[in-house]
């Protein structure tokens, strides 16, 4: 991986969730994102509702793995925060959709897919530095950690979600029993 001096370092582990968690999300937010296609490249727009105020964001993020990185996944990102006709521009360009709705429990944010992922349930925390990566305890509603596993990522997500209903249904079903068997 080549870095740059643009990117920042980014780590983070991601769980399956067994279920959400008994109290109100800090933050509830709507995330529509576009993998673009032949690219690393993800749009997004997030709409929700922080500290009981409005907010949306529109950004285009690079994120670049680190093949090095062990106990969690590290890499670096690279992120231009867009305004509203950046965004509509942008999101002409060919890829594939993907929407979730993600709900913060810090340390956690939890995506809550539905459509043809409905019953998806992913948390993620992310880390400043790799001790305190390799050292988190996920709390007691999380499942298995999926950190390393590709069929997880937000673009073969997106992949999947764009199959027929059944079909991106039995490839999740496969992808999660995968997961277990490996616990």
């Amino acid at each position: 991986m080549t870095s740059s001096k643009y990117a920042l370092i980014e780590r983070e582990r991601r769980f399956l969730v067994r279920q959400l968690p008994s109290q109100e999300p800090w933050a509830r937010r709507s995330i529509t994102d576009l993998y673009v296609e032949g690219t690393r490249l993800r749009l997004r727009r997030s709409d929700g509702v922080v500290n009981g105020r409005p907010e949306i964001v529109r950004k285009l993020t690079q994120k670049l793995p680190d093949p090095d990185a062990t106990g969690g996944r590290r890499g670096h990102i690279t992120t231009m925060y867009l305004d509203e006709d950046e965004y509509r521009c942008l999101s002409r360009l060919p890829g594939l959709w993907l929407q979730k709705e993600r709900l913060s429990f810090p340390p956690m944010g939890v995506d809550v897919f539905d459509g043809a992922l409905a019953g998806l349930l992913v948390a993620e925390a992310e880390f400043r530095d790799d001790e305190s990566m390799t050292a988190f305890v996920a709390p007691s509603w999380c499942g298995s950690e999926i950190t390393e596993n590709l069929e997880f990522t937000g673009a073969n997500l997106a992949h999947t979600a764009v199959l027929p209903t059944l079909v991106a249904q039995a490839a999740l079903a496969t992808a999660l029993a995968s997961v277990r068997h490996v616990r």
